[in-house]
């Protein structure tokens, strides 16, 4: 039992394939949920396949309204908040002497300045309750490096530096603050790997598979529920063995 009957939690990224089967999860496990992403359709899609689901389109990239944001997805909850997901984020790859400014800082901003103020305003909230959960999700590129990833790898490190601070700042109030680092994922966007490509992937992975996105969502459940309440500041790792810290 996971102990989210009832519970209020903000889903980022809700129209993507890990962000589907976390909301399938949390759904089944009783949670109230409130999905936010940039496509209205594929949010009204999932409102209608799943019970307990408020909606709120939202682009994460608009940091000024982030506060107004969690303010409102808070009143659509009900008036209190016991967890958030951060699984929303972007890519905008090059190698690093061709990448821009602009690539550079787009992908930070997106990825770990906005992550940071989800969770602020976030915890907010969570004090007036004394508890919540938050799970930020990383990637295993964030320990390993990529190709032409130098803006997407450095964010998703630095999401997972900021969780441990936030974790130490506020573990005593009872909010948790971990990361869940996928490794890869059958999503739309390895979907679109070349085959070759995918095959040494996958011979790099022990499991000698992708990871399905229930994997994901079976940890974030975990992390989100009474069940993991003394793991703080902590990476799950969800990678088939891919990388071991």
């Amino acid at each position: 039992m996971n102990n989210l009957e009832n519970k209020n939690i903000i889903v980022t990224g809700a129209t993507g394939g890990i962000g589907n089967s976390i909301i399938k999860k949390f759904s089944h496990a009783g949670a109230k949920i409130l999905a936010t992403g940039t496509r209205i359709e594929k949010l009204e899609e999932i409102k209608k396949k799943h019970e307990n689901i408020k909606i709120l389109k939202f682009d994460i990239s608009q940091s000024d309204k982030i506060q107004d944001f969690i303010e409102n997805a808070t009143k659509e909850l009900g008036g209190s908040l016991d967890g958030i997901i951060n699984n929303a984020g972007i890519t905008q790859d090059n190698l690093s002497i061709r990448m821009s400014l602009e690539e550079w800082q787009k992908v930070i901003d997106i990825n770990l300045t906005s992550t940071f103020l989800m969770c602020k305003f976030a915890i907010k909230k969570m004090l007036k309750n004394k508890s919540g959960k938050i799970v930020n999700i990383t990637s295993v590129v964030g320990h390993t490096g990529n190709l032409g990833q130098a803006n997407y790898t450095a964010s998703k490190a630095g999401i997972i530096a900021m969780s441990k601070s936030l974790a130490i700042e506020y573990a005593k109030k009872n909010i948790n603050v971990n990361c869940i680092s996928p490794g890869f994922i059958k999503t739309a966007m390895t979907d679109s790997i070349d085959e070759k490509f995918k095959e040494a992937i996958i011979s790099k992975i022990p499991s000698a598979r992708l990871g399905e996105p229930d994997d994901i969502a079976n940890a974030v459940l975990f992390l989100s529920s009474d069940q993991s309440d003394y793991i703080n500041g902590e990476t799950i790792h969800v990678n088939g063995g891919m990388y071991m810290a």
